[in-house]
């Protein structure tokens, strides 16, 4: 399977759930975005690696986790989320050290926020992004003006939209009308809806 290099687009908030955030990946040579839903703490430190000029007063866990990797000269070379299950993402984090490369299972989040803090690439395998990937309609005039470049920086937070998820999930829809809401779900930059659209989508089509 091929993989696919993703860079990170930035972190979204919800104001009508509290603790739900959506970190938005890039497919670096395509207009896909996959949004993978993550907890508060991992956001704050995803964002607080994104934004190199923020030094916290005492490391977090994932700056222990760096310091103690270099003290015992372990490299993080790069980061696969290699499987989707109903929603859920998981990942591997290829770790080196004296020549003798190792695999680790660490949840998706947990796995970003060390790539960012070893300058290590993530990847995902083509069948994962063609699952769970959404892709973003763009102006052609807009494109053509280099609006739309893909940026590795923290974008300013979004917040999402105020309408949440139907009571009992979308279990009620048609796949059409989930394919409708999914693209006005995009087109509004809701992506936390977006992504429970998706796995709703994923779970019927599999």
């Amino acid at each position: 399977m091929s993989l696919v290099k993703l860079t990170i687009k930035g972190i979204s908030y919800s104001q009508t759930q509290n603790g739900a955030y959506a970190l938005i990946l890039n497919e670096v040579d395509g207009e896909r975005k996959l949004p993978i839903v993550i907890g508060a703490f991992e956001a704050q430190s995803i964002a607080i690696a994104l934004e190199k000029e923020i030094k916290p007063p005492r490391p977090l866990t994932h700056d222990l986790f760096k310091n103690f990797a270099d003290r015992f000269d372990i490299v993080v070379k790069q980061v696969i989320i290699h499987k989707l299950v109903d929603g859920v993402f998981f990942s591997s984090i290829i770790c080196e050290r004296d020549r003798i490369e190792e695999i680790i299972d660490a949840r998706t989040s947990d796995a970003i926020a060390l790539a960012l803090r070893f300058n290590a690439p993530i990847f995902t395998y083509k069948n994962i992004l063609d699952k769970a990937g959404i892709y973003l309609k763009i102006n052609p005039e807009e494109q053509e003006g280099g609006e739309h470049e893909i940026d590795d920086v923290l974008t300013p937070p979004q917040t999402f939209g105020t309408e949440s998820a139907p009571t009992g999930g979308y279990s009620q829809y048609s796949l059409q009308e989930l394919h409708e809401q999914l693209e006005n779900a995009v087109q509004n930059e809701d992506y936390e809806k977006a992504a429970s659209i998706r796995d709703e989508i994923s779970k019927r089509e599999s």
